[in-house]
């Protein structure tokens, strides 16, 4: 069966004020969240952070940074009931165009080995691996590798 994609979806800038539901959808979908004051801190200092939106209901948030030329994937997030839906995509274009838009021609991102669901959705979008990052990530009962990816950036976020 093909998934339903989600073609209502607002995306918008992030702004300080979605920070708290930002940050209990972080809490609920990983062992490891980030906290809420990491969150503010991104936004506080200008990173391109993103939320998408289905009338009221916040479906996914992302963030991304973007300096000399290259930008850095550093959160995608997606309500568990939204994923494989689109929602994703959408949101990783947007901060996509976000970065292009502030310079970037590169991006790079971090995924977990295990996070198939994830890996997936970056090699369809034209992501390739360029390396690994030994113990990268907090894990139960220890460190967890991170696969390392690129690609270019295009304006439209394709």
């Amino acid at each position: 069966m093909a998934a339903v994609p989600v073609p209502e979806l607002l995306l918008r800038p992030m702004h300080e004020t979605d920070v708290p539901e930002v940050s209990r959808l972080e809490q609920a979908c990983y062992a490891f969240p980030w906290t809420e004051g990491i969150f503010r801190d991104c936004v506080r200092v200008g990173y391109l952070c993103c939320v998408a939106e289905l009338g009221p209901v916040l479906t996914g948030y992302g963030v991304i940074t973007a300096a000399a030329g290259e930008a850095h994937l550093l959160n995608v997030c997606v309500r568990e009931e939204f994923r494989c839906r689109g929602v994703g995509r959408q949101l990783m274009r947007w901060l996509f165009v976000a970065a292009y838009e502030h310079g970037a021609r590169t991006v790079f991102l971090e995924a977990r080995p295990s996070n198939t669901t994830a890996l997936r959705l970056y090699q369809s979008l034209g992501f390739h691996q360029i390396g690994m990052r030994r113990g990268y990530y907090q894990a139960v009962g220890g460190r967890e590798d991170a696969l390392v990816f690129t690609r270019p950036l295009h304006a439209d976020g394709s």
